[in-house]
C-alpha cells in the first residue's frame, strides 16, 4: 500500500491531536474538577447561594443592593458599598471606574445640549465629586455629618481654577460649583472667586484642590467602588455607622444589632492579609429572621 504524503499525515496527526485534547480539557477534566468540587466543597462549588424561604436570594460572594425600586436605600437594611459594576454588581459587567485620586476635575452639563445619542447633556463628575456626593447621602441617611476633606458643603469637589497658572492671581472659578452656586470659600489670595459656567473651557488655568477643615466620619468603602464591584462585605466601621439607623427602623436594641454585626463579621485572609469585614447580605437575612 503506498504510503500517503507527509503533509498529509500531518494533517492526520494534527487532527487526532486536537481530537484528543478536546476530549482531555473540554469533557473529562471539567467533570473531574466539577466532581471533585461537588464532593468536597458541596454548595460552595454552586455558586455560594443563600435562600430565604425556598428561594435563592443572592450568593455570598456577589454583593448586591438594597434599595427600593427609585434607587432609594431601604432604610431597614444595612447598605453595601458602591459598585461600579454595570448598573451595579453585575457579574457579566465586573469592573472598577478606572478614576485614580487626580480625577477631580467635573464636565458640567450644558441646559439644552445632548450628547451623541440625543439624549440630554448629564456632563460627567469626576471621581472627587462622586466621593463627596455618595458622603453627603450617606452623613444624611444616618444622622452625620457627611464632610470630608476636599468635598465643598453641597457635595462636589472643592477645586479651584485659577488664572494665570504663575504669579499673582486674577481670576478664580470654583470649577466644580455651577452657577448661581455660591463657591465654597469666597475670597482666594484676595480675588474672589467665581462659579463655574458650564460649557466654558478652564483647561488654561491652574488646578488647587483646596483640603479644608472636614473630618471624614463616614468610612471610605461607603463612598468608593470595590475594584471588581462585586465586594459582598462592608468594613466594620461602615456596619457600626449604620447600626443606630437599622435598629431604629425595626424596634431593635443598638446593642443586638452590634452582636449581629459581630457574628457576621469574616477576620483577615489567612490572619493577616486586608481587614476584617461583615457581610451585608447574611447580616441582612439575619436581621429578617429576628424579627420572624
Amino acid at each position: 500500500m503506498e504510503r500517503l504524503p507527509s503533509w498529509i499525515r500531518r494533517h492526520l496527526a494534527a487532527l487526532r491531536a486536537l481530537l484528543v485534547l478536546t476530549l482531555v480539557t473540554g469533557a473529562i477534566y471539567p467533570l473531574l474538577v466539577t466532581g471533585v468540587a461537588q464532593a468536597v466543597f458541596d454548595g460552595n462549588a454552586d455558586g455560594s447561594l443563600v435562600q430565604k424561604g425556598g428561594k435563592d436570594v443572592g450568593s455570598t460572594l456577589i454583593g448586591q443592593s438594597f434599595t427600593d425600586g427609585d434607587g432609594d436605600p431601604i432604610k431597614t437594611y444595612f447598605q453595601s458599598r458602591p459598585s461600579a459594576a454595570g448598573d451595579g454588581y453585575d457579574p457579566t459587567s465586573t469592573a472598577a471606574s478606572n478614576l485614580g485620586p487626580e480625577d477631580v476635575l467635573d464636565t458640567l452639563p450644558v441646559a439644552g445640549a445632548k450628547d451623541d445619542e440625543g439624549n440630554p447633556d448629564t456632563g460627567r463628575q469626576s471621581l472627587l465629586t462622586q466621593v463627596c456626593a455618595r458622603s453627603k447621602v450617606v452623613g444624611e441617611l444616618e444622622g452625620v455629618s457627611g464632610a470630608r476633606p476636599y468635598c465643598t458643603g453641597d457635595g462636589v469637589g472643592a477645586v479651584l481654577k485659577v488664572f494665570p497658572t504663575v504669579g499673582t492671581p486674577t481670576r478664580v472659578v470654583s470649577v466644580n460649583q455651577a452657577c448661581p452656586a455660591t463657591p465654597f470659600i469666597p475670597v482666594y489670595q484676595g480675588v474672589k472667586v467665581e462659579c463655574g459656567r458650564p460649557g466654558q473651557d478652564y483647561s488654561a488655568g491652574r488646578t488647587v484642590p483646596v483640603r479644608g477643615n472636614a473630618r471624614a466620619v463616614v468610612p471610605p468603602d461607603a463612598v468608593t467602588a470595590s475594584g471588581s464591584g462585586l465586594d459582598p462585605h462592608i468594613s466594620v466601621a461602615y456596619a457600626e455607622l449604620q447600626a443606630p439607623r437599622v435598629a431604629r427602623e425595626r424596634g431593635l436594641g443598638v446593642d443586638t444589632v452590634r452582636a449581629l454585626i459581630g457574628r457576621h463579621t469574616a477576620g483577615r485572609a489567612l490572619g493577616f492579609m486586608g481587614e476584617p469585614g461583615v457581610n451585608v447580605l447574611e447580616l441582612n437575612l439575619d436581621l429578617d429572621r429576628l424579627k420572624g
